[in-house]
């Protein structure tokens, strides 16, 4: 996509006193230009800002990782420097008199005296392993990445006022950029998010450092040859990420990994287009644009989203980078798409002015662009049919741009997707744009997470996916556990999707076939047909359906599904599950939810229905159907 198609020796790279993507802040028209709100709003955030301490990041809190499996003390006083001095330098932008700076200047200092820029969880790129970061091996993750692009656009937007500090603050943060990452990724090639010594394609680690290494190399970098050195690198470090990426624009990541997945293409693409005057653009080529497209095309309504793999069902779109990623392509339903975030969303959906977002050109993009998002198009495309072939995804509804009745989603695949559950034949079913049978989604990541623990955890079993458990066994992780004789049809009165899941499981389950029909009757019901045939006679079987609506099994042969009051005054679905109760037991699980991520979507609970086949058969067809009423 970039590395063949672009010669860097030809390119019209942008020098760095002529890379100026942003006003600074002694730019005095520009950012007073600003609508008042959102000045004020910045301005109140410094406020805010200046009233916390600086917390100290200390060498057992570090530990913890390595000691307890806890990620999220460390990372809450690490984001927390960063968020602080996020806002003390937009604060600064806006305002421009200079009663900032002084904690400015003490952020970067504290920063730059960091030992190690990333997270406990990522020291597995050093050579020593986990446990405390090794000085003399600079590795870079995402976060090391983040924070060197934070600092790079401190000190672009506020250079002048911190050199009135101290003129050696700016050649500070300049040496340790280089040191920690510009000189690290130019000299090594074994990180494994750049792809060039990974089996199979990199995660959305790679286009996320990715932009951020480019906006350093732009910002910082002030040698000709390093600097297209550089860019020539990141080239073709991208192209192992978008070269292999699926032709229907799948992310396997799910939505909310999107934002920095195909998301974080944007950003490289977007820099390197302004950073060669429009040299480099691929925007018109179709793999990027179905990349772009994923994003409304699994948005079912409202906040919601499909959320297989580890995606949770709520997602907080970055509406300002969806919105320019459509307008890039020429797709108008994306940029409505982004508009329709953006004017929904308080602040104009720039990711929450309180919290803000990472990516400093994240933030700075949404800043400039608020006023002209706001007065956009914009509308929820809300697709009737979506079908990835690639990642085997699908989705449908009753009519299109509408939530009124019924939405299904499921997917195929396989079992070692990235950020994989396994979950071959999961669906979901929304009625009036409110969860009915959900994905659970993911817990709040640990140590566990992504370790040879990882299926351990509940969240990844099938047995708490929407699938059958044959005589206690369940789907296995691993490439070769997969869907078989994957089809999809859909026309105006229905939508049928059509899998074989025997694959997905192991041997010893004993499965010749289970072929699953997943069909919205448009306007009627969703119908769940499972066709099995197993070379013995199980002795259990039984269905997970997993809700977050109250359950009431009072009539025999129907679970009834009302509504129930979800966090930030959501409610889940209302329907009635249908099935031959001579042939099935009905049991209810309760699921305490105590983890943090999982409750702000599902509340403290959710349910588990256990449907058990009361007679199990070597051979049988069930079905199970969903209604409104």
């Amino acid at each position: 996509m970039l590395s063949q198609r672009y010669n860097t020796d030809d390119l019209n790279l942008l020098t760095q006193e002529d890379w100026k993507p942003y006003p600074t802040s002694d730019a005095r028209t520009e950012w007073e230009s600003l609508p008042e709100s959102i000045r004020r709003l910045l301005i109140a955030n410094g406020e805010a800002a200046l009233q916390t301490e600086w917390k100290p990041l200390l060498a057992t809190r570090f530990l913890e990782y390595a000691r307890i499996g806890d990620r999220s003390n460390y990372q809450a006083d690490c984001f927390g420097r960063r968020n602080k001095l996020v806002a003390l330098a937009l604060a600064e932008c806006a305002e421009g008199q200079g009663r900032f700076v002084d904690e400015i200047a003490n952020g970067v200092w504290l920063i730059c005296e960091e030992t190690y820029w990333g997270v406990p969880a990522h020291l597995h790129l050093q050579r020593s392993g986990p446990g405390l970061p090794d000085v003399a091996e600079p590795t870079v993750d995402l976060f090391a990445a983040e924070t060197a692009a934070l600092l790079a656009h401190v000190d672009y937007l506020l250079g002048t006022a911190l050199d009135r500090i101290s003129p050696l603050i700016r050649p500070r943060i300049a040496a340790e950029i280089d040191r920690r990452v510009l000189t690290p990724n130019l000299e090594r090639e074994d990180f494994g998010w750049m792809g060039f010594q990974l089996k199979g394609r990199p995660n959305n680690w790679n286009p996320w450092v990715n932009s951020n290494w480019l906006a350093c190399v732009l910002f910082i970098e002030r040698d000709p040859q390093r600097r297209r050195n550089s860019v020539a690198k990141i080239m073709r470090s991208l192209d192992y990420f978008i070269d292999p990426y699926p032709v229907d624009g799948g992310c396997d990541e799910g939505p909310g990994y999107w934002m920095r997945a195909a998301g974080s293409v944007y950003d490289c693409l977007e820099l390197l287009q302004k950073a060669t005057n429009g040299q480099v653009d691929v925007f018109d080529q179709p793999l990027i644009q179905e990349m772009g497209r994923f994003i409304y095309r699994v948005h079912i309504d409202g906040s919601y989203y499909i959320n297989f793999a580890d995606s949770s069902a709520t997602v907080t779109p970055e509406a300002h980078l969806i919105f320019r990623y459509g307008q890039a392509i020429g797709d108008r339903d994306m940029a409505a798409f982004g508009a329709w975030a953006a004017q929904t969303t308080p602040d104009g959906g720039a990711g929450g002015w309180g919290r803000p977002i990472e990516s400093p050109m994240r933030w700075l993009r949404a800043i400039f662009s608020t006023a002209h998002v706001l007065n956009a198009e914009a509308y929820v495309p809300q697709p009737r049919d979506v079908w990835l072939p690639e990642i085997q995804v699908m989705a449908a509804r009753d009519q299109a741009r509408s939530a009124r009745g019924f939405y299904v989603a499921a997917k195929g695949g396989h079992n070692n997707e990235s950020h994989n559950h396994n979950d071959v034949g999961e669906f979901v079913v929304y009625h009036n744009g409110l969860p009915l049978l959900i994905d659970a989604g993911v817990e709040a990541y640990s140590r566990k997470t992504f370790s040879p623990q990882r299926y351990e955890i509940w969240t990844m079993q099938s047995t708490y996916h929407n699938l059958p458990t044959i005589d206690s066994i369940q789907q296995m992780p691993g490439e070769e556990f997969a869907a078989r004789d994957v089809q999809y049809l859909a026309d105006d009165k229905e939508a049928r999707f059509t899998l074989d899941l025997a694959g997905a499981y192991p041997p010893d389950a004993g499965i010749n076939h289970w072929f699953r029909s997943i069909r919205l009757n448009r306007g009627q019901s969703v119908v769940i047909e499972d066709t099995y045939e197993l070379d013995h006679q199980p002795q259990s079987l039984f269905m997970s359906l997993l809700t977050a609506s109250n359950v009431s099994i009072d009539e025999a042969g129907h679970i009834q599904l009302s509504a129930a009051n979800l966090p930030d005054g959501r409610m889940s679905g209302s329907g009635t599950l249908h099935f031959d109760a001579r042939r099935f037991s009905v049991s209810v699980e309760t699921i305490p939810i105590t983890d943090e991520r999982m409750t702000k979507v599902w509340g403290g609970r959710v349910y588990r229905l256990l449907l058990t086949a009361q007679n199990p058969q070597s051979h049988d067809t069930w079905k199970f159907e969903i209604t409104g009423t």
